[in-house]
């Protein structure tokens, strides 16, 4: 519903009205880089297989983990603001917009615990065949059995997590502050990304995170740093929804985000140069400037990997080659994978971690390394395929259902068939 151009007074308008419009049409490139940030999560959590070359990581400072928290940002922007927008304009009821982004949440909580359980269950497998007791301790696995009760509690409270399962628990508490982030990036986009940043620089300068329970230390996805890419993504998904950019393409841009991608590139692959940087990056710590800004750690989403996701993603979105890219049936998998990020996430995160187990069983054979990434990346196109078809019968007996209700109406009686009775 778009707010009326003369709102009784007192009514709110929405800055933006435009985002109460009726759906736009889908950018394909959301969903392609969404499949194709998921795959490089497959691969990347399978360490060791030599498809890792031609990962993102391979080629600058950031990797799948920042693609997939600007692209999941970019993606509710353009979704959930619509209903901000109608909410702010006093058309919709608060819980009404705010409630799909908290059962997203909640759902993105169940999967958590299922993934989590079954990763227990799958190196507990392990361990018993192939009488490797490493498998019992590996990725903190150890808590749970030294320390059961504590990580059952953990377990529900986010606070014990395990390695390679430990990306949803941030992006969960991100999408219950979502629909506050969305409101104020509605009204004042720019506010919002000042403050987002300023959470980002003090919470990264003083290390701040939640810790872990049992086990100490911290989430290894810090929200208060981790947030900001987030926010950044929302605000792009807005300005998107109404037909914008948040920052508009020009040569400058292009050659300073470009230049930053050749540099990261040699940064990380020329030692000359590494050792050079590093060790300036290194002087300005000792000078007092904070360990987020001298640093590439990932926990805090130090500034070296936070431009580097940027610069890729402005240049990236300069040409629009790379939509119709995005669009060409070529990138249909990639876009498939997309659609259905976190069945394909959740099947994938499972599978990273057999193949794991595979390749520390037979080290020998590395052939394994050449394979399993393959057929883990196999079977989750063939889950999603399934699913897009589930959900393509689902919405097609709907329609009929709604068709013969229609039907029935029109003929003033009822869509089932009436019973004769005889005299």
């Amino acid at each position: 519903m778009i707010p009326p151009s003369n709102p009784p007074e007192g009514k709110l308008i929405p800055i933006r009205a435009g985002l109460a419009a009726p759906s736009i049409q889908r950018d394909p490139r959301i969903d392609a880089f969404r499949g194709l940030a998921l795959v490089m999560i497959i691969i990347n959590h399978i360490p060791g297989n030599p498809w890792e070359v031609l990962t993102v990581r391979n080629f600058g400072f950031s990797d799948a983990a920042e693609a997939f928290f600007v692209m999941s940002g970019i993606a509710a922007g353009i979704a959930y603001s619509p209903k901000i927008a109608r909410w702010l304009a006093g058309d919709l009821r608060l819980w009404d917009a705010f409630a799909p982004m908290w059962q997203r949440a909640w759902k993105l909580y169940s999967v958590q615990i299922l993934l989590t359980v079954l990763t227990i269950g799958l190196f507990a497998w392990a361990t018993h065949t192939f009488f490797r007791t490493e498998f019992r301790v590996v990725h903190n696995l150890g808590l749970i059995y030294s320390e059961t009760e504590t990580a059952l509690m953990g377990l529900v409270t986010l606070g014990y997590q395990i390695g390679y399962v430990n990306i949803l628990p941030t992006y969960i508490l991100l999408l219950l502050a979502a629909p506050f982030i969305l409101a104020a990036a509605i009204k004042a986009p720019w506010w919002t990304l000042m403050l987002s940043f300023g959470v980002w620089l003090v919470a990264g300068a003083y290390q701040i995170n939640i810790p872990n329970h049992p086990g100490g230390g911290g989430w290894f996805f810090s929200p208060l740093t981790w947030q900001f890419i987030f926010v950044i993504g929302l605000v792009i998904g807005i300005r998107h929804r109404e037909g914008g950019r948040l920052v508009p393409v020009s040569k400058l841009g292009f050659a300073l985000a470009a230049g930053f991608l050749v540099l990261s590139f040699v940064w990380s692959h020329v030692p000359a140069v590494s050792g050079f940087l590093n060790h300036k990056m290194a002087q300005l710590g000792n000078l007092g400037a904070p360990s987020n800004i001298t640093t590439h750690i990932k926990t805090y989403l130090a500034l070296p990997r936070l431009l580097h996701i940027l610069a890729l993603v402005y240049v990236i979105s300069c040409f629009p080659a790379v939509t119709r890219a995005c669009a060409h049936h070529f990138a249909a998998p990639f876009r498939l994978m997309g659609a259905h990020g976190l069945l394909v996430f959740g099947v994938g995160t499972i599978l990273a971690l057999a193949s794991q187990i595979a390749i520390l069983v037979e080290p020998s054979h590395f052939w394994v390394r050449w394979v399993v990434p393959l057929i883990a990346i196999g079977i989750c196109y063939g889950s999603a395929v399934i699913a897009d078809a589930a959900r393509r019968s689902g919405q097609g007996a709907k329609r009929a259902d709604q068709r013969g209700a229609a039907v029935a109406i029109v003929s003033g009686g009822s869509s089932h068939t009436p019973t004769v009775s005889k005299a």
